[in-house]
């Protein structure tokens, strides 16, 4: 088990026992409308090297173990293990198989052995790690040499639609903070891993209103978690607000909500 019980984290990023718990809440409505997560996923599966077959695989930030399940149907051969920090996701996913082993931890402190693994996936979960530094270290210190990190993350311009309608009705904190396109640059470049590829690409989504967007979001546990959000209920009169602002935004196929995926594929020299 990963200590939880830590200082507040630095920075802006939610505070991780909060995302544990929400995404525990969130599991069992998870999958129901997690659209984003499976063609993000899918993207990012499409983009692993295609002639390797590691001796085992580890997805990181598992969530309900749908990547888990597809990459034990693509490596049949090898051994795998779910990670998340979430126990309710944990609970959710281990009747449903995929993996061998499924671990609670934490991607910034992995409970695993040094070079230990060949392949480290993870599809939007480290965008919710304050210290990406730390990541990308423990990852580089689990793979073998020639291992692959293959992630997902968002980035600012995130959601810009619904934070720009917010900031027309109050100045507070109503959309989770992301770190910017350039910070995953320097950081992977400093990393000791060789950089495959690296890249952001707009994702956008549509909604017939404002309330199947934030339902959608609370249903998938990602809410919004930052430090200065408000508390306590929204008034009628603010939802009202921010209804009118967002439909400044509103095309042909419903109310946008963008989201700016980074993909990145980075390789442990030899």
């Amino acid at each position: 088990m990963t200590d939880l019980s830590l200082p507040k984290l630095p920075g802006s990023l939610p505070d991780k026992r909060q995302v544990a718990a929400s995404f525990s809440r969130a599991a069992s409505s998870y999958d129901s409308v997690a659209q984003l997560q499976r063609d993000v996923g899918n993207e990012l599966l499409s983009r692993l090297p295609q002639d390797r077959e590691p001796g085992r695989w580890l997805d990181m930030g598992c969530g309900t173990g749908y990547f888990s399940r597809l990459l034990g149907e693509r490596f049949q051969a090898s051994e795998g293990l779910a990670l998340d920090i979430a126990e309710g996701m944990l609970e959710h996913a281990r009747p449903l198989g995929g993996a061998q082993h499924f671990i609670a931890g934490d991607a910034e402190r992995l409970p695993l052995q040094g070079q230990s693994c060949e392949l480290i996936f993870s599809s939007l979960a480290v965008q919710w790690c304050a210290d990406f530094r730390s990541v990308l270290s423990e990852a580089h210190r689990v793979l073998k040499p020639g291992g692959v990190l293959a992630f997902a993350s968002l980035c600012v311009g995130t959601l810009y639609e619904l934070r720009d309608s917010w900031r027309q009705v109050d100045g507070m904190v109503h959309v989770n903070r992301f770190r910017e396109f350039s910070t995953y640059q320097q950081l992977c470049a400093a990393s000791g891993l060789h950089v495959l590829s690296l890249e952001t690409r707009p994702h956008v989504l549509h909604y017939p209103d404002v309330r199947s967007l934030t339902h959608e979001l609370k249903a998938l546990g990602a809410h919004n978690l930052n430090p200065g959000r408000p508390g306590g209920l929204t008034g009628r009169a603010r939802i009202k607000g921010l209804i009118d602002a967002y439909e400044q935004f509103r095309q042909a196929q419903g109310l946008p909500a963008t989201y700016q995926v980074v993909y990145a594929v980075l390789e442990k020299p030899l």
